[in-house]
């Protein structure tokens, strides 16, 4: 990637997710014959129907699907039966306790990411840096939950320079809460979409959410 050399890092060390929602599963058939492995949800009613209902036995190579959308606390239980490979949504305590519990029971442990509205935009989800300082005790306690790292969405403008700062705060929210939980895993950074995404890569980015770039405006 360009942005990736203009910053002097490893197009490797960063994660493509294609986002897919509302597009038909033969889209991420082309993708999959592409190379493209990772893929992106908003709605986990979606998810399943495309990646567990649609999504023929033995699929080749296998899809690795990201949840990146917010989940209801009711919803919790079919975001979970899509099996992603990272929920990138977790915006308040009531859901992560919800997840854990569930995945608890079967067994299983989810890798997770901590949605921050750092814009402190009223329409986004998240917490707030603080709300995330105060709840990281219990969080980083629940058992069948594993962070991997911390996601945000910048208030949109069609000006990619202006999420700047919310990738920055990001990064260096990252980098604080890393040193306060070492033995936490703080690697991932899931930031830009298709406007911005170069410029979330020149600020750290190891995960981009890039749909209509890809696909086109949505149906």
């Amino acid at each position: 990637m360009r942005a990736a050399a203009r910053a002097g890092r490893d197009p490797n060390e960063i994660t493509l997710v294609a986002v897919t929602k509302t597009h038909p599963w033969a889209y991420v058939e082309a993708g999959l014959a592409a190379g493209q492995l990772d893929y992106g949800e908003n709605r986990p009613e979606e998810a399943h129907r495309k990646f567990v209902e649609e999504q023929p036995v033995g699929t080749e190579p296998a899809p690795r699907l990201h949840l990146i959308g917010p989940i209801q606390s009711r919803k919790a239980r079919i975001a979970l039966a899509c099996l992603p490979v990272l929920i990138h949504s977790i915006d308040r305590l009531k859901i992560a306790r919800s997840l854990s519990r569930l995945a608890q029971e079967q067994g299983r442990v989810q890798d997770i990411l901590f949605e921050v509205n750092v814009s402190g935009e009223a329409s986004k989800h998240g917490f707030s840096p603080d709300q995330l300082r105060d709840a990281l005790p219990e969080l980083l306690a629940l058992p069948a939950l594993r962070p991997r790292g911390l996601m945000t969405i910048p208030p949109y403008d069609p000006d990619p320079e202006t999420a700047r700062p919310c990738f920055q705060a990001l990064r260096d929210l990252r980098d604080q809460l890393a040193a306060a939980y070492p033995s936490s895993d703080w690697s991932e950074l899931s930031l830009g979409m298709s406007h911005d995404f170069e410029v979330a890569i020149e600020e750290g980015a190891t995960i981009v959410r890039v749909g209509s770039s890809i696909f086109g405006q949505r149906h």
